[in-house]
Formats: C-alpha cells, structure tokens, sequence
C-alpha cells in the first residue's frame, strides 16, 4: 500500500513516473535561479569594474551614477521575478500532485477542494466563507455603481503663465496688481464656445466670462496672510461635523493650501482672521444666560491685540480682512475667494462706504462684531446668516451656504439621486422642526392636506421606518427649503446633493455667491406670504 502523502487528491494512487517528474521540476527551478544569479553577478561586476575604469581620473557625476545603481537594483529585483514566474506557469508543483497556473482560479479552488473525503459532508465554517464573499461581492458592486453614478467634474490643472507676465506681475505692489485684475475682468474676453470648458456650464453663472477670467486672475495674483496669533480652541481648530462644520473645513483647508497662502504679510491682498465662532461659543457661551457681549469682548480684544502688533490692521482699517463665521461648506472655497478678490477691488479703487444697520442677537453672526466699530463695519464677513435686515452688507460681506456635514470622513456621504427629476413620484417634500416664522405657515396650510405635498413636521419613526429622510428627499421634485430661527438653512445644500430642486422660501436672504451663481437656473424662491399658493406655483414650472 502507497503511503498516504503519495495519494492524488482523488483518492488514486500517484505512480512513481509522477513523482519522479515532480522532484526533477523542482530541481529545475533551482538550477535556473543559481544560474541567473551567477549570470546577474558577473554583470554587476563588469559594471562595477567599467564605472572604476571611466571615472578614475575623472570628476564622477554622481546622479549619473546613482541612476545607474538604481536600475540595476531593480533589474536584479524584477528579472528574476519574471523569468521565475514564466517558467511556472508551464508547471507548478503542489503537494497533491502537478497543477498548471494556466487554469483560472475557480478550476484551481476546485481542485483544492477535492483534498477532503469524498463522503457527503457540509462544513459549517466554507458556508460562512461563501456567506461574506457575496457580502464583499455585493459591497464592491455597490461601490462600483456609486462610483459611476458620482463623475465629479474637478477644474481644469492651472494655466501656465508665461515669464514675462509673472516677471510684470511680481514686479508690481498688491494695491497695483489689484487695479490689474480690475481692468483685466472688465475687459474679460467672451467665453464663446463653452463646449471648450467642459467644467463650466453657463447657465449656472450670471456671467461666465467675467467669472472665467476673474478665476485665472484669482489664481495668477491672489495672496492670503493667515494670522498665526490665538490659542486654541477657539483658534486654528475646526470642527468637521454638525451644522456649523464648513467653517471648519474652510479653516482646515486654508491653513494648509500652499496656493493662495503666503508667509509674507507684505505680499497679501488679504488677511483671514482663523477664529471658528461655534468653538468660541463652547468656550465662552454660558449656556441659557442669553449674555453674548463675553463673545464680543473676546474678539474685540483680539482685533486690538492684531491692530498693535502688526501694521496692516490700520493701514486699511481692517477693510482687506476677513472672517468665515457661518459656517460655510469649504468644497465652495475657489468661489469664495473669487468673490473676496472682487470686493478687495472694490476697497481698492475707493468705493464710497455704504450705510449699515445695527445688528440684532445672534450668537454666531454680525453680533460679536459689534464691540469693535471697524471690525463690524469695515472687515469682509462670510455669513450664512445673510440676512439684509441683520448688518449683511450686499457687495462688501460674502453669502456661504450653510451644509450640514454628519461625517467628516465621509463628507460626500449619500451624494447624488440616481432617478431623474421628471420620474420622481413626490411633487415635494419638507420635515424638520417647527421653529421661526416660517414653518408653522408651510404645516398650518400643507400638513396632510395633497398627497402630492408631502410637508410634516419633525420625520416619525412610523414614516421614516418606510422611507426615510434622505430617501424622501432623492425621490422628490422639488425639497423645501424654509428659513428656521434665520434665513438660511442646511436643505439647500442637501437639495443639491441629492438633486432635488430646492425651494427656498426666505424674505430677505441674499442667496450664497449671489454674485456669480445664477440661482434661478437650479432653484425657486417663493415669497412667505405666497406659501398657500406654494403647489400652484411649483406645478406651474415646466420641467425640460
């Protein structure tokens, strides 16, 4: 009887010819790896031998040299590799027998599982393994397809400026290349085939010439000077989740652009103040005490201790700095500083100030500027809360949307509808709290009253167990965007997520990056007193 580590793994015995074959296959491996070594050996020292013959009375290029060393490195590394791996693929020796690699991987898993007995058996732990490889199967199929559905359109690389210009444009002072870009963009050249400019699609943009031509200038001249002043929390340390993330994300990705950025504050044409509001509310905010002048004296001091240790504060009276305290999505950043490189230009050629009024209570916006006259009325505020009623000055201060991040790693989380608008079965849809003014109206005239109008108030569990919130929101026309205790709102933003028209319905918001985005192209703005008449109006809209 043949022993039992000479059996096939059939259950036949293997004959001595096989067996033979196998040792001398293996022994025909060795042979051929001692001699490509000694083959790769020689060479090297031939090389080696060369190099010390050419350069020895030479000046040795040591690049050269290393260069040299690197590639026969890798040759020593990858040549065997595939020599090796070519010679078995024609054989392959396994302890059960003689297996050819030309086989795809079913046959060989086949033949691998033909080791145990041929008696009907059923192993508890191979149902478990094929269990999670469809799961894994499943996941890697999902993320394929979310992966199709997402084509993000990244901006194009940026371009290459020619020497003379960057000679003239480095030549000149700050306020000078300023007037630059101002005369450069009222002469911006019409962007005529937009066919070119795969990443722009014109309707979105009130003037896609003037912005296309605004954004190279952006990225030719703009230069930021980030204070390094302040402790943490409430300086250089964003937070990444919640409502109130953007501004932290824009402080993350400010801080280490190396773009716009410079280390010389001589150089810049603005100045960012790194504070994040919703960490200076954890810090100094007594909860229910109502006070906020603690947040205002804060930063108020600060602004001075900026204004005494370095000259730029007073050179411009605070006009060529700026704060993000709504926070702002930073995924819109390129536009933001699109926008701030207008207003600089603005200050630049002495436009008159404008009349501003008196700010009423909020914690995060216009009312902790106001201990510090010049910060309130002359520094750049980015504020979700553009409210024009709340010391929003339209043309001066930017309006960022409001996004509400749940993840920070995954921030693009959910992305995306996969049905088109004119297929989706809910003509619109609206859950969230009953605070402001606004929404009690939208449920007083909505709530349960059109199956068409799916308007509640906070998502129950007995709804969202059948469909939730995100879900409510992929299989609608249009999503409702109403003002809570302020005029913005995260749904806007969410709308466009998960390509959902969003319809906002907030007197006096000045829509985000309203001076370069044409929102009536992508949305609807309904008037509070029109919201009776809210399905009328949408049913009136056509679609194409």
């Amino acid at each position: 009887m043949m022993p039992e580590n000479q059996r096939h793994p059939t259950g036949q015995e293997q004959s001595p010819a096989s067996i033979q074959n196998s040792g001398q296959g293996k022994f025909e491996e060795i042979i051929i790896y001692d001699e490509l070594r000694k083959q790769l050996e020689h060479v090297s020292l031939a090389l080696f031998k060369e190099l010390i013959r050419r350069f020895a009375w030479r000046k040795i290029d040591w690049r050269k040299l290393f260069l040299a060393g690197a590639v026969m490195s890798i040759a020593g590394i990858i040549l065997p590799t595939f020599l090796l791996a070519y010679h078995r693929n024609s054989r392959f020796e396994s302890p059960n027998g003689t297996m050819h690699l030309s086989k795809n991987l079913t046959e060989a898993r086949l033949d691998k599982s033909q080791l145990v007995t041929s008696d009907p058996f059923v192993s508890l732990n191979s149902s478990i393994e094929a269990k999670e490889s469809a799961r894994v199967l499943r996941m890697r199929q999902n993320r394929r397809k979310t992966i199709d559905v997402l084509k993000v359109v990244h901006p194009p690389p940026r371009r290459s400026v020619p020497r003379h210009l960057q000679r003239y444009l480095q030549s000149l002072s700050s306020h000078e290349a300023l007037l630059y870009a101002k005369r450069e963009i009222e002469h911006a050249p019409l962007v005529e085939n937009v066919g070119n400019d795969s990443y722009l699609y014109a309707p979105v943009f009130r003037n896609i010439s003037i912005f296309k031509r605004s954004y190279e200038l952006m990225e030719m001249i703009l230069k930021v000077y980030i204070y390094r002043d302040g402790k943490k929390p409430i300086f250089h340390q964003p937070r990444l989740n919640g409502i109130y993330a953007s501004e932290g994300w824009f402080m993350k990705l400010m801080e280490a652009n190396r773009e716009f950025v410079t280390k010389e504050p001589e150089k810049a044409h603005l100045f960012y103040l790194p504070y994040s509001s919703r960490q200076l509310e954890l810090a100094l905010y007594v909860r229910n005490s109502h006070n906020l002048r603690p947040l205002s004296k804060f930063l108020r001091d600060y602004v001075n201790m900026i204004a005494s240790k370095y000259p730029f504060w007073n050179r411009t009276h605070g006009s060529d700095h700026f704060l993000v305290a709504c926070h702002d999505w930073v995924q819109l950043s390129a536009l933001f500083f699109n926008h701030l490189l207008n207003m600089v230009i603005v200050w630049a050629v002495g436009a008159p100030a404008k009349q501003r009024t008196e700010p009423r209570l909020w914690c995060s916006g216009p009312f902790i500027t106001t201990e510090h006259v010049e910060l309130k009325d002359n520094a750049i505020k980015a504020l979700c809360n553009a409210d024009l009623k709340e010391n929003f000055a339209a043309g001066k201060d930017v309006s960022l949307p409001e996004t509400a991040i749940r993840i920070a790693s995954k921030p693009l989380r959910n992305i995306g509808g996969g049905i088109r608008v004119s297929q989706r079965p809910i003509l619109a849809f609206f859950a969230g709290k009953m605070h402001g003014r606004v929404r009690p109206k939208l449920l007083k005239h909505w709530l349960n009253k059109d199956a068409d109008m799916r308007i509640y108030g906070p998502l129950s569990r007995r709804v969202s167990k059948n469909m939730s919130y995100v879900r409510h929101m992929k299989s609608s026309k249009y999503c409702i965007c109403p003002m809570g205790y302020e005029v913005n709102s995260p749904r806007i933003v969410e709308s466009i997520y998960y390509e959902c028209v969003p319809v906002i319905i907030a007197d006096n918001f000045v829509l985000p990056l309203s001076e370069v985005l044409e929102w009536k192209a992508f949305s609807v703005t309904v008037a509070e007193i029109d919201i009776p008449k809210l399905k009328e109006i949408l049913l009136a809209i056509p679609l194409k």
